[in-house]
């Protein structure tokens, strides 16, 4: 199991666990947490998972591709250097502990 740390927009802190292998969105959306919708399902095209990710974390992710970069443009919250779509993040072993920060809203 994966833990990842996800801190609301006033700062509380929810801890979820997540089979390795699944997304970040998945593991939010199947843990029940408020403030990712992912309406997609996860096929970025929505951006409604966007977070942001704690900078300790930021080098320790894949590069985002075109796609999601693009898509970033079009987020209800501000992008910023630390934007990601959680959809596009894929839990592993090398990333237990990983942080995030929501954004105040997602549309």
């Amino acid at each position: 199991m994966v833990a990842v740390i996800v801190i609301s927009p006033e700062g509380a802190e929810t801890r979820i666990a997540a089979a390795e292998g699944v997304s970040l969105m998945q593991a939010a959306v199947g843990a029940g947490l408020a403030g990712i919708v992912g309406e997609c399902g996860g096929n970025a095209i929505c951006c409604t998972c966007h977070v942001y990710v704690n900078d300790a974390w930021l080098a320790r992710l894949p590069p985002m591709d075109e796609n999601e970069d693009e898509l970033l443009e079009g987020t209800a919250s501000d992008r910023t250097p630390a934007s990601r779509l959680s959809c596009q993040i894929k839990l592993t072993a090398d990333l237990d502990g990983l942080t995030v920060t929501l954004p105040p809203r997602q549309y």
